[in-house]
């Protein structure tokens, strides 16, 4: 899959093209932007917290668990050298502490979680 950028209507607003969807991203009116869409930065969290509530999601439905709904919230930004993802899970269901654990080591593994973990290598090509 590829996905592609380009700038859109605003200064500093860009279109995401991932096949078929479309998303804008822009940044704040403090920024110079006029916050028609999500940063990159919260795109990067929204994929975090998606994937984390599919994967449980997932895993609970093959497992027969009594999960209603697992709600994921990311608190992100700068800190020092290092880019802070902070993930909150709340499982919504009739679960035990066993259950509940287990969800959240599932969470831990969940594919975009492994990617922000593990090494990323980026290669450019400039035309």
């Amino acid at each position: 899959m590829e996905v592609t950028t380009h700038r859109g209507t605003g200064p500093l607003q860009q279109v995401i093209e991932i096949g078929p969807h479309r998303i804008l991203t822009d940044v704040s009116r403090e920024y110079g932007g006029e916050d028609t869409g999500p940063e990159p930065h919260d795109i990067l969290a929204a994929a975090l917290a998606a994937c984390t509530t599919l994967t449980v999601t997932l895993y609970a439905k093959r497992k027969g668990y009594a999960l209603d709904e697992v709600k994921v919230a990311i608190r992100h930004g700068q800190e020092g050298a290092a880019y802070g993802l902070h993930r909150t899970i709340e499982y919504v269901g009739a679960l035990d502490d066993a259950a509940k654990a287990q969800l959240t080591a599932v969470a831990n593994k969940c594919p975009v979680h492994k990617t922000l973990s593990g090494t990323i290598t980026i290669t450019t090509e400039a035309h």
